[in-house]
């Protein structure tokens, strides 16, 4: 296979999504599909994490313009009962659920002072939206914004001083929500995707136009299949290993599809994308206007080592200032998931205690 081939192959099977025409007769796959090979008793009430013993969670639910009921966990540092918090909203990696790394980061986050919701996207984890396990780079823009108008309408926080944090492909939202929502005062990007870029371009834009024709062909065709049947298509499981995959597509499988990173509600643990996902992806680029974030600032921290890691530099290079870039040595893509000897935990907090103020 040739490398640009190789690549969009790649796309595929991160996104959930096949390149190849999907045969009429073809069986799809359930979104609640487990992988056999991960032996867990995880329930779905599981955290991939220890909650701090000087942070509160709370599990509280919000609506999103759309009338999409969203569910997140509400992290509140103890002992500081009666006092206006500074807030931030998290939300990310694509794919995963509040109870894998956003809950980490929130938690985190919490210990340094600041109320923080960690809340699972529209139609993903336990927030609401039919059908399951579908995207949208408006909605999922939008997400961002109602976790701002929880935060804004909660008496512990100040709603003068809420900021944002995506992580993965939830830092390309949180762009973009900022760069719209005059609210926001300040953001930050972990390990970034732009998931409109790597959707309708490919790896380091590698996509070549009969690739794009032929990817759109195809899920212009699943929309007949969907339609005939009455409920969308699922792509393979997420992140299962056949053998000879890249190695960024093992890291995933290490996070996602082991006991470090699972949960049972996570499409990238437990299912897959609809088929059709991709397609509002293809010809929305959700970056367009992140100069407009300025006079706000943004934080860009990526790892070195992250095959990612252009998705940052790019964006940085078209934001405009005041704006920061942090690479993290040694780390890639997946390290800034959980390691905690790699995420920047005081470099995001010095960053909101400047500027939310």
């Amino acid at each position: 296979m040739n490398p640009t081939k190789a690549l969009a192959l790649i796309t595929a099977l991160l996104l959930g999504t096949s390149l190849f025409a999907v045969p009429a007769n073809a069986q799809s796959t359930t979104a609640t599909t487990k992988d056999t090979s991960m032996n867990t008793n995880q329930e779905p009430d599981h955290y991939t994490f220890e909650l701090s013993a000087n942070v509160t969670r709370q599990k509280v639910t919000f609506a999103n313009r759309y009338g999409i009921r969203l569910t997140g966990d509400l992290y509140l540092p103890k002992n500081q009962e009666g006092k206006t918090l500074p807030a931030l909203a998290i939300s990310g990696p694509f794919g995963a659920v509040k109870e894998q790394s956003s809950g980490l980061y929130a938690n985190a986050m919490a210990e340094r002072g600041y109320a923080v919701l960690a809340f699972d996207p529209s139609y993903t984890g336990e927030s609401g939206g039919e059908p399951r396990n579908i995207a949208s780079p408006d909605i999922n823009t939008e997400d961002f914004s109602a976790a701002v108008d929880y935060l804004g309408l909660n008496p512990r926080v100040d709603r003068n001083r809420i900021g944002i944090l995506g992580i993965c492909g939830f830092g390309g939202f949180a762009l973009n929500a900022t760069a719209v929502d005059k609210r926001i005062k300040a953001v930050a990007t972990s390990t970034m995707y732009d998931m409109t870029r790597v959707a309708s371009k490919g790896y380091n834009d590698s996509r070549t136009l009969a690739e794009r024709t032929q990817m759109l062909e195809q899920m212009s065709n699943q929309r007949w299949l969907d339609a005939e049947r009455g409920a969308p298509a699922y792509g393979p499981v997420m992140n299962e290993l056949k053998g000879g995959e890249p190695q960024f597509l093992v890291d995933y499988h290490d996070y996602y599809r082991t006991p470090r990173g699972f949960h049972p509600r996570s499409v990238n643990s437990n299912g897959s994308w609809a088929r059709t996902s991709l397609i509002p992806f293809m010809n929305m680029p959700i970056l367009t206007y992140i100069a407009e974030i300025s006079p706000r600032p943004a934080l860009f921290i990526h790892g070195e080592k992250a095959h990612s890691r252009y998705f940052s530099e790019t964006a940085y290079a078209a934001a405009a200032e005041p704006k920061e870039l942090l690479i993290v040595p040694g780390a890639n893509h997946v390290d800034l998931y959980d390691r905690l000897d790699k995420i920047p935990f005081d470099k995001l907090a010095d960053f909101f205690a400047k500027n939310l103020k």
